[in-house]
């Protein structure tokens, strides 16, 4: 049974595929879902999908820097609402491109192609990735957050993402801390992950993040919990199980 993977940042549009593509190609098994680049990577490498749909633009890592590291692992199929790039792509050796809105008769012609390529071993198109990445001025790195826009009482601020300590999350804020005063947003850490840099900032725990350049250390409380010791603020942040491995090269 052939199967695949759809990665798009849009819910609806994730939706839409799948419905057109059960009622085009019954037979073919939607394995799993992605709303980012990181997310598809990921999913290609867990369920190995014959083929991958992947939004061309999307948050944090794009579909195309998606597929350069994905490679030869499965086939590709762009999502794009940009006709132009999706003919380049795929005469360069994408195997099939979808255009926004998914249309039913578009999508079973990209059907009949997927079927075609089943037999033949995916392509790697790392050095076309790079030029048609350019050619549509996405970079060839995910573009990170560089600023946040917060709340302190009732004035906004920009706030250098290098100058935050942490980002904690409640039920109904976030809450950012910076080395002199703390400001509230409404976005949640796990959104936050997915668009800073995750070489400058370490989710430690569902709910928080820090900033590594940030970090004083690592220590255990009476009851066995480690926590991030952080520079020049008395508070301690706690470290789930699942993230203590960042820690081990400290």
């Amino acid at each position: 049974m052939p199967t695949a993977i759809i990665a798009d940042d849009e819910r609806l549009m994730r939706d839409q595929i799948r419905l057109r593509l059960s009622q085009a190609w019954p037979e073919l098994e939607i394995l799993g879902e992605a709303k980012n680049g990181d997310e598809a990577i990921e999913l290609v490498d867990q369920l190995e999908p014959d083929f991958t749909f992947l939004d061309i633009r999307m948050p944090g890592k794009t579909g195309l820097q998606a597929a350069k590291e994905i490679g030869s692992k499965s086939h590709i199929v762009f999502i794009t609402a940009y006709d132009e790039y999706a003919i380049e792509a795929f005469e360069q050796g994408a195997v099939d491109y979808i255009l926004k809105p998914a249309e039913a008769e578009r999508l079973k012609l990209t059907v009949t192609r997927l079927k075609a390529r089943l037999s033949s071993p995916p392509t790697d198109m790392g050095s076309m990735l790079t030029q048609l990445a350019k050619q549509m001025g996405i970079a060839t790195k995910p573009a990170y957050l560089q600023w946040i826009q917060a709340s302190i009482g009732q004035q906004l601020r920009l706030i250098p993402v290098q100058e935050i300590l942490f980002f904690r999350s409640d039920e109904k804020y976030t809450s950012v801390q910076t080395a002199t005063y703390e400001a509230l947003i409404r976005k949640p850490v796990r959104d936050l992950a997915e668009e800073l840099d995750p070489d400058l900032f370490w989710q430690i725990h569902r709910a928080t993040l820090v900033n590594v350049n940030a970090i004083d250390g690592i220590t255990r409380d009476m009851r066995g919990r480690h926590q991030v010791l952080v520079k020049g603020h008395t508070e301690k942040l706690e470290v789930s199980r699942s993230f203590i491995h960042l820690f081990k090269q400290m």
